[in-house]
């Protein structure tokens, strides 16, 4: 019988940038691994790559996810985001993702507003590398076919203007959380780009806009309103899935977890996570 199991960071990782939730990545592979233990121990044998067999599988099982995902956020309370990734290790080890521009909030946003076959195909080749054959085995499609949808997906990350890390993104970061500490809405518009938005996620399970509040001075009175509302809230500088960002906490509970995107030494896109869920990893 061949012995597995390395493989499993990778596909946390790519089941992660496929769902943007770690609960579900992590379903998706354990799915994977009992369909590899439920072959006989000659179909094992007689499999080539085991790594390959396992991607294909956990590729289709994303692709089943998806499609129910689209139905349950029919009923998501308010905006939804993906659930973001503190830095280090998790509390397994074996489930730690590899933080690179491709799982930035930001890149994990517009990846959501792509069709389920286009995000496949999209990760797959573009950010795992795989070649446009094994792509076409996961859905089941032409290579031809996987090759337009790729490049249909490439048009929404172009469109979408994803910025990549570039230096400056923590003063930026850190300028911004001691404005907002100081409840100093002039000194946050002038961090805020004139067009910027602010989503939040609660999931009806918190407190939050269930629309994207959009403009400099909106966003900027919103979030001096939010800590004015709560005087015991702190707020701290961390990492978020990679990149500079902020951590909300309150009596010591994590309330939110705050990502930014900073473009042209100003920041364009806020997402705050506040469902509860979502925040199970954060530590206390």
């Amino acid at each position: 019988m061949t012995v597995i199991g390395p493989e499993r960071p990778q596909l946390i990782g790519l089941a992660y940038r496929l769902l943007g939730s770690l609960g579900d990545a992590e379903d998706v592979v354990q799915e994977a691994y009992g369909r590899w233990y439920a072959l006989t121990g000659p179909q094992r044998d007689a499999i080539e790559s085991p790594a390959a067999w396992l991607t294909t599988v956990a590729g289709r099982i994303c692709l089943d996810v998806l499609g129910s995902a689209r139905v349950r956020r029919e009923r998501y309370v308010g905006e939804w985001l993906p659930e973001p990734v503190p830095a280090g290790r998790l509390a397994d080890p074996a489930d730690r993702v590899t933080l690179d521009e491709s799982v930035t909030m930001a890149f994990l946003v517009v990846l959501d507003a792509m069709t389920p076959a286009e995000r496949v195909a999209f990760v797959l080749h573009d950010v795992f590398a795989y070649p446009f054959a094994e792509v076409a085995a996961v859905l089941d499609r032409t290579p031809a076919a996987c090759r337009q949808l790729a490049s249909s997906a490439r048009r929404r990350v172009a469109a979408a203007r994803v910025p990549q890390p570039a230096p400056g993104q923590a003063d930026v970061v850190r300028a911004f959380k001691q404005a907002w500490e100081a409840k100093d809405i002039r000194g946050l518009v002038g961090l805020l780009d004139p067009e910027a938005t602010a989503v939040a996620d609660g999931g009806g399970l918190a407190g939050a806009a269930l629309r994207p509040v959009v403009g400099g001075e909106r966003v900027a009175r919103y979030a001096v309103h939010l800590v004015s509302r709560v005087p015991a809230l702190t707020i701290e500088e961390t990492t978020v899935n990679g990149q500079p960002g902020l951590v909300t906490r309150r009596d010591g509970t994590v309330a939110a977890v705050v990502a930014l995107d900073v473009v042209g030494g100003v920041v364009r896109r806020i997402w705050a996570v506040r469902n509860p869920e979502k925040l199970r990893r954060w530590p206390g």
